[in-house]
């Protein structure tokens, strides 16, 4: 875990328990900070994908009712897609869009919903990041390894910044 942060993650308690992710990280930054970094396609290149990954293609509509898609390179060079639908955003406190991923045909896999919730606390920010339902446990937990590598980066990247760039 990166200095600065913090994480747990919740245990399943049922089925559907099983097949919901909740990560929590405290970041040593304020919450505008943290929100800004989910805001733009500048900053989201950053961080945005598990460790050495890379973000080549990020179009983002960042508005109630806008549309965002990414592809995420690996290492090895294969291409990871998913898009969705910002739901809610609430400044600098709360964000919720849609999760699609694509396979390489462009066909869904995976459909869920994520949901970031920023707190202010006396050291720092506690970040929630939940989402729901998968699928497949294995889905959940494959993207639980994806989310904590990616909010491993976005700790990195407001830890060292008191402005993002």
């Amino acid at each position: 875990m990166k200095p600065g942060a913090q994480t747990s993650v919740a245990g399943p308690t049922n089925d559907v328990d099983q097949r919901t992710l909740v990560l929590t990280r405290t970041l040593k930054a304020p919450r505008e900070l943290v929100f800004e970094a989910w805001t733009h396609p500048k900053h989201l290149v950053k961080w945005w994908g598990p460790t050495d990954f890379t973000l080549p293609h990020c179009e983002q509509d960042f508005r109630m009712g806008g549309q965002y898609r990414f592809c995420m390179r690996a290492p090895d060079g294969s291409d990871h897609w998913v898009r969705g639908e910002y739901t809610y955003i609430d400044p600098p406190s709360r964000l919720v869009f849609t999760w699609l991923r694509e396979d390489a045909e462009g066909d869904i896999w995976c459909d869920t919903v994520v949901s970031i919730t920023l707190e202010e606390r006396k050291d720092g920010t506690l970040l929630t990041l939940e989402q729901t339902t998968f699928a497949t446990v294995a889905h959940c937990e494959e993207h639980a390894f994806g989310w904590n590598q990616c909010l491993d980066r976005l700790v990195d990247l407001v830890v060292r910044h008191t402005q993002l760039p």
